[in-house]
């Protein structure tokens, strides 16, 4: 079913169109005048627009497709003219319209017309996007792959993307589990991009990024006045993924106080803005992935048991990198060829030392540990080798940034804190910046998610959550939450 806006001042011709196309199961706006017509473009955002060249009142057709274009409204155009002004409608095809039809109107002529420019229009959207994905898309390389556990992993999410994102009234939920830096996240825009649906919006939530007093808010929305800053009424990420595919990532840390409301959207696609008392109802594939066992923490009553079931009936596991035999070199050649690209480096490649050494070490950081590793080695080899020492793949020490904002100097933090090393010649340390830099490294390592870095830290998730406030860091989480 497509949106469709006609304009005719004829009003039995316009009546007809309209009810052809209603009976096509398409949603009809009619009007007679372009002043009206542009406010239903604006509210609407239309898949179709009609139009006759000539109307009443001095308006014309063709202003009005050459607005729309101006304007870069991407809808389709089919302009209606009379027999014998055929040059008016090449013209209005010079300016944007997509095709166009003479009076005396046939309906089925029109029918057939509106369905090719309807697909015309969802294959041009197609080709735009891949587009966009080749020269823009950040997790290409990390996507390779020819291990049969990796290759079984893909055709299993290329079925589920054929899904409708409804099914049986319900919105097709799929759970995506891995360990961290298998590629969820990869994956889970892989899934949208299969889909028919590629072409509409993507939106991903990292729930462990998203302060515990925010993410209702964010994921629902809220009305004017919901709380003390509700100046205005605001969408939510439900909302402005309507049609497409939300992707709740680390779902396990949702707080259990609003997994029954997510409940509800996942059974029903319908919910409430906070402060609200009106019904919406969503339209959405919802994607969610988590590294922990869902199954454990919902017999310990972590996680609504009733969400959990509801979550798995669709599963994609992931498999860790340690098990995907041949495919670390795979990627790591790939990545290699377009870190060189990037450091403009080339002839950049591995010796024979460093391929052992890539296809022997058990990634426990799994594909992000790979991609960091490869790009740290273009950067910073020295010669056009890289070695096994350009890896660094022996040490899980981390160099880092001073907390007084320099160089390194080659001091690094390492796994055991007796390694710990501070220059107080080059000045003095508060153990709040210490304290600080700590906790911006572990969120980092992390990837903003806060409960594996209250873990990494030895603390528990609150007093974390109060240090984080603290020393101001929920932007630089969010930073991470989308980097």
């Amino acid at each position: 079913m497509a949106k469709i806006l006609v304009i005719e001042d004829e009003e039995n011709l316009r009546y007809s169109i309209k009810r052809t196309l209603a009976k096509a199961q398409h949603s009809v706006f009619d009007t007679d005048r372009i002043a009206p017509a542009l406010e239903v473009v604006q509210a609407q955002e239309p898949d179709v627009v009609i139009t006759d060249l000539n109307l009443a009142g001095g308006d014309h057709g063709l202003d009005f497709v050459k607005r729309l274009r101006l304007d870069g409204h991407s809808t389709a155009i089919i302009v209606i003219t009379a027999y014998g002004t055929v040059e008016s409608a090449v013209e209005a095809v010079k300016h944007g319209a997509d095709e166009f039809l003479q009076k005396p109107l046939s309906m089925e002529e029109l029918k057939v017309v509106v369905a090719r420019t309807l697909e015309n229009r969802k294959v041009r959207s197609r080709l735009d996007l891949y587009e966009r994905i080749e020269k823009n898309s950040r997790g290409g390389k990390e996507m390779l792959g020819q291990s049969p556990g990796w290759l079984k992993t893909v055709e299993l999410a290329q079925r589920l993307a054929k899904l409708p994102v409804k099914s049986g009234g319900e919105p097709t939920t799929i759970l995506l589990l891995g360990e961290t830096g298998v590629g969820k996240g990869m994956l889970a825009r892989a899934i949208h991009d299969f889909s028919a649906e590629a072409s509409e919006p993507f939106v991903h939530v990292n729930c462990s990024a998203l302060p515990a007093n925010l993410i209702e808010g964010e994921l629902f929305g809220h009305e004017k006045g919901a709380f003390t800053d509700a100046r205005d009424s605001r969408q939510g990420l439900f909302e402005l993924a309507d049609g497409g595919t939300i992707f709740l990532d680390e779902i396990g840390d949702m707080p259990i106080e609003l997994q029954s409301k997510l409940l509800i959207v996942v059974e029903q696609g319908t919910f409430r803005r906070l402060g609200g008392s009106k019904e919406r109802r969503v339209n959405v594939r919802i994607l969610a992935a988590t590294n922990h066992d869902l199954k454990e923490r919902a017999e310990r009553d972590e996680f609504r048991r009733d969400l959990y079931y509801r979550l798995s009936g669709l599963t994609i596991p992931i498999p860790a990198l340690r098990d995907r035999r041949g495919d670390a070199l795979l990627i790591a050649e790939s990545l290699l060829a377009a870190g060189a690209r990037k450091f403009h480096r080339k002839g950049l490649h591995f010796s024979r030392e460093a391929k052992a050494a890539i296809e022997s070490h058990t990634w426990p950081g799994n594909v992000r540990e790979l991609a960091n590793a490869i790009q740290r080695a273009a950067l910073l080899a020295e010669d056009d080798v890289v070695g096994p020492a350009d890896l660094a793949l022996g040490s899980s020490a981390i160099p880092v940034e001073s907390v007084h904002g320099g160089a390194a100097n080659g001091h690094r933090v390492a796994a055991s804190v007796d390694d710990l090393m501070f220059d107080f010649g080059r000045g003095s340390f508060t153990a709040e910046a210490v304290e600080e830099r700590l906790i911006r490294e572990a969120l980092r390592h992390e990837r903003g998610n806060v409960s594996r870095a209250a873990k990494l830290l030895d603390m528990n998730r609150s007093s974390l959550r109060y240090r984080i406030e603290r020393y101001k860091l929920d932007a630089f989480i969010q930073e991470l939450a989308v980097s």
